[in-house]
């Protein structure tokens, strides 16, 4: 747990991309709309240089790897081909949110705090503290606000934090690592065309639902219904899966079936066991997938937008508990398979026809900006195949990645470690007083 200390800023300002961007407003898909109205905190941990150990510490924090200015001009380049991310939220004329490319900037932030990283990071917890100090935020539903808010901060070892703050409705995770890679690359010094690969694709209404639409499954994860309800208080733990567990887990498990169905499905059995859920009752498990290649025809490898759609998969307890792990593994990895050209023009539709009723309704963002996970369900995401290590601004890849904050009870980020023969990660959030059962159940104690 990090320790209070004052993060003091030394420096705020907004950066604009670096030669002329296009300005037409960008449509927004319902995919764009149905993700949270937030921004997405991360904070990446950067080791101290050779030289800082040297004695330097963050007095250097002018120059090398992450000196502000150098930074600052490399952003500047990587908002030209990113250039929504220096926009700002808008409504079109039929007050449909969109994002007005007005090419005002991002937000780009110095600061130094009187900590060393392993204070930080030693037992590292997202929490509103960590986002607090090390990622710039906004108020939600703020539509003035800067689409992408970056924080650099110089801590009392040499080391460095960078916390990335950008907003939901802009872009998934693939978006988000792929922009951070790219000003990664300017700041190393590459050019534009190798730092930022294929020229990010801006169209959204690839997207776009039919005329008339026509929903054709059920989408219960999206209705008002579901998203209802009030915050609960909650605590996150990292929990770290050795390569031993792993491996025992996916042997357990039928061929094929993958490290996030494998761990998936011990997740959920084992939140089952924690919350001591009664054998009749029902329990949910929500399935984020990503559709870029599962259209038909698939999105451009370069669509940058939000191209992830939800499912669910239901389950009675007893049976869940009661069944071997490869089958509930199976289970899930029939459900994620499942999600093809026809569900997501179903989601599509369904949003558009959700989109009509919430017309008018002053109260229409509340579902958006919050989405909360129901007492009995497991919310699991996974970033396991996301470059997060990738992101080396002169000085090497980073040693930590992770959330800055979590956002509701129930949900689980399954992360790579800097090295993958360290194996992975799980971050979890759940109610204070299951959390200590869930921690023993998940390692078979």
């Amino acid at each position: 747990m990090m320790k209070q200390a004052e993060v003091v800023v030394v420096e705020t300002a907004l950066v604009a991309p670096s030669k002329e961007t296009p300005g037409q407003p960008l449509w927004l898909s319902n995919l764009d709309l149905a993700v949270p109205r937030t921004h997405t905190p991360l904070v990446y941990y950067y080791p101290a240089a050779p030289e800082q150990l040297q004695g330097q510490g963050a007095a250097a924090a002018g120059t090398g790897s992450f000196a502000p200015d150098r930074l600052k001009a490399a952003l500047a380049g990587a908002l030209v081909p990113f250039y929504p991310l220096a926009g700002r939220l808008g409504a079109g004329p039929d007050g449909r949110l969109q994002i007005d490319c007005s090419g005002e900037g991002a937000l780009f932030v110095v600061a130094r705090a009187d900590l060393t990283g392993e204070e930080i990071f030693e037992d590292y917890e997202p929490s509103p503290e960590i986002r607090r100090a090390f990622v710039p935020s906004a108020q939600p539903g703020e539509a003035s606000c800067p689409m992408a808010m970056f924080q650099v901060t110089f801590l009392k070892c040499g080391g460095v934090v960078l916390g990335t703050g950008i907003h939901h409705a802009v872009m998934d995770g693939v978006g988000a690592f792929q922009f951070i890679q790219a000003w990664a690359g300017l700041a190393r010094g590459l050019d534009a065309a190798e730092a930022c690969g294929p020229v990010p694709f801006h169209d959204r209404t690839l997207l776009r639902a039919r005329r008339p639409p026509c929903p054709t499954f059920d989408h219960f994860v999206y209705s008002p219904a579901f998203l209802s309800g009030r915050p609960r208080p909650f605590v996150t733990r990292v929990f770290p899966v050795s390569p031993k567990l792993l491996a025992d887990l996916k042997s357990r498990c039928g061929a094929g079936v993958s490290t996030y169905c494998a761990v998936t499905a011990h997740l959920w059995r084992c939140v089952c066991v924690a919350r001591g859920a009664a054998p009749g009752a029902d329990t949910r498990l929500g399935l984020p997938a990503n559709v870029r290649h599962r259209l038909s025809p698939p999105l451009p490898r370069s669509f940058f937008g939000n191209a992830v759609v939800r499912d669910l998969v239901t389950a009675r307890v007893g049976d869940l508990l009661d069944s071997p792990l490869g089958s509930v593994a199976e289970t899930i990895k029939r459900a994620v398979d499942g999600v093809g050209d026809a569900f997501v023009r179903s989601v599509l539709d369904y949003l558009e026809l959700e989109l009509a009723k919430k017309r008018g309704d002053d109260d229409s963002s509340r579902a958006a900006s919050e989405q909360l996970v129901p007492a009995s369900d497991l919310w699991a995401v996974s970033w396991l195949r996301m470059p997060m290590y990738s992101a080396d601004f002169g000085s090497g890849a980073p040693r930590f990645v992770a959330p800055a904050q979590m956002f509701g009870v129930g949900t689980a980020y399954m992360t790579p470690c800097a090295n993958r023969d360290d194996g992975i990660t799980v971050i979890f959030s759940m109610e204070a007083e299951h959390i200590d059962c869930f921690e023993k159940v998940f390692y078979g104690e």
